[in-house]
């Protein structure tokens, strides 16, 4: 697969990344997305689908400590987009509901949240990302979220974690891969970006059954960005607790990145790499630990895929 002098200006990576994404479709503005807790929880904490949530998740680890502070939706929406401002001199805002499950509720509470945030600088705010799970979803809250397109763009992550259903029952997912699939037919020729969120490093998962994730990604069109986790175990999850009694291995940095170099020529070269890994606060990491910033494990992963002249979706061709 050749890539083009115009791809590699964009910031062309060996992957089709976010960044480079973002900086093409709104001009070369710095395009920023600012998390919001909207104070939803999730049917599988609150008793409806079962209690404890999943086993790998602390909802802290994954929503910034400022988030967490600011008591009410339109101050963490203001304070997210100064903080973009001041820090990383972004022009224009994503408004992202991330923590829990941002369509657990009834349609119309949704669309009163949804407003709230989206009323803020308005002229500065290009597009809604929301984080759900795939058995949230239904055609009522997709057609609310649809009628925000027409001023907006409007992205629904929904949580794939594992395409394996006995990996979703051990690690008490409350739902299934079927649920996801049912909802991607959903939205199969919806005006919705839709993403899907994977883990990897399950321990009982295989290299060779985690690499079939990405068989499962191409056969979905209607799926335009993914989010590639690696397995990490945080305080106040019930992994934390099994793994402090009897670690059990997890990928190295350099194990990581080496699976991602085989994983990325299988998935489709037009897929949108939104993230290579996760990482969770510093207070809240059990481990994997490898002593970098964000910025550095980005860096290394990257340099890692350039020297291995690494080119998503080669494979395929």
């Amino acid at each position: 697969m050749q890539v083009s002098e115009a791809t590699v200006k964009q910031g062309f990576k060996g992957y089709n990344n976010y960044g480079a994404w973002l900086r093409n479709k709104y001009q070369g503005q710095r395009v920023f997305k600012v998390i919001v807790d909207g104070g939803f929880t999730c049917p599988n904490r609150d008793g409806s689908k079962g209690y404890g949530g999943c086993t790998y998740c602390n909802v802290d680890s994954f929503t910034p400590s400022v988030s967490r502070k600011a008591p009410s939706l339109r101050e963490q929406v203001v304070q997210g987009m100064e903080r973009a401002r001041k820090g990383n001199k972004a022009d224009k805002f994503i408004i992202y509901f991330q923590p829990n499950t941002n369509t657990y509720a009834p349609t119309h509470y949704l669309k009163m949240m949804y407003d709230e945030a989206l009323s803020i600088e308005p002229e500065n705010i290009v597009g809604l990302s929301v984080g759900t799970r795939p058995d949230c979803i239904d055609a009522e809250k997709i057609a609310l979220l649809e009628s925000y397109t027409d001023r907006f763009d409007v992205d629904l992550e929904m949580g794939m974690e594992s395409i394996y259903n006995d990996t979703l029952n051990q690690i008490n997912r409350g739902c299934t891969h079927d649920d996801l699939i049912k909802a991607l037919a959903l939205v199969e020729n919806s005006k919705l970006d839709i993403c899907v969120h994977t883990i990897f490093g399950f321990p009982w998962e295989t290299r060779e059954m985690m690499l079939r994730y990405a068989d499962e990604i191409n056969r979905f069109q209607q799926i335009k960005f993914v989010k590639f986790h690696h397995l990490h175990i945080v305080e106040g999850s019930v992994m934390g607790v099994k793994y402090k009694r009897d670690p059990f291995k997890l990928f190295t940095l350099e194990e990581y990145a080496d699976f991602l170099c085989d994983l990325l020529p299988l998935v489709r070269s037009d897929v949108v790499v939104q993230r290579l890994f996760g990482l969770s606060d510093r207070e809240l990491l059990i481990a994997p630990n490898w002593q970098l910033k964000k910025s550095e494990i980005q860096h290394y992963i990257d340099q890692r895929i350039e020297s291995r002249g690494i080119i998503q979706g080669s494979a395929l061709v």
